[in-house]
């Protein structure tokens, strides 16, 4: 007579095997050169604040000014472009191809503290860096307080949204 251990879990990983298998094959991980071709890939973006501006700053390695564009509408930031594959010669014979290339878009909804007014945008050594000025209504201020108790202060007041 055969006697099986019993186990509890034998179907939650089965089910979890399942599930797994279903993702992979209909989101293929993107690992290989066909989906680097067919532009599965985009560009990595750094977000940051100081003072008086947002600033964006995104990585475009081996591409030109004419290969994207960007443009600012209802507070969303949009960056566009594409990059090319361009095969060196017909007698190149590749065995591996890990750079991504294709087209991509990339969107940001950014606060209604930032204007684009008086925005800049710089491209360098495959960098774009994108600088955002805050609304002046936005900006910290400094507010001095007057009292009977040892004369002036001045502090800084915090930011608000819609002060």
């Amino acid at each position: 007579m055969y006697i099986a251990k019993y186990d509890p879990f034998r179907e939650v990983r089965s089910l979890q095997d399942e599930v797994n298998r279903l993702f992979t094959t209909a989101f293929p991980s993107g690992n290989g050169r066909e989906d680097a071709l067919n532009g599965a890939w985009y560009p990595k973006v750094d977000i940051f604040e100081n003072s008086e501006n947002l600033v964006l700053e995104a990585e475009l390695p081996g591409m030109k000014r004419d290969d994207f564009e960007l443009s600012f509408e209802n507070n969303v930031l949009t960056l566009k472009g594409e990059r090319k594959f361009e095969k060196r010669s017909e007698s190149d014979n590749y065995h591996r191809v890990e750079r991504a290339y294709g087209a991509f878009t990339r969107s940001f909804t950014l606060p209604p503290t930032v204007t684009a007014e008086g925005a800049k945008a710089d491209f360098e050594n495959g960098v774009l860096h994108i600088s955002l000025p805050k609304r002046e209504e936005t900006k910290a201020r400094k507010i001095e307080i007057t009292g009977t108790d040892a004369g002036a202060k001045t502090i800084e007041a915090a930011k608000t949204a819609g002060a």
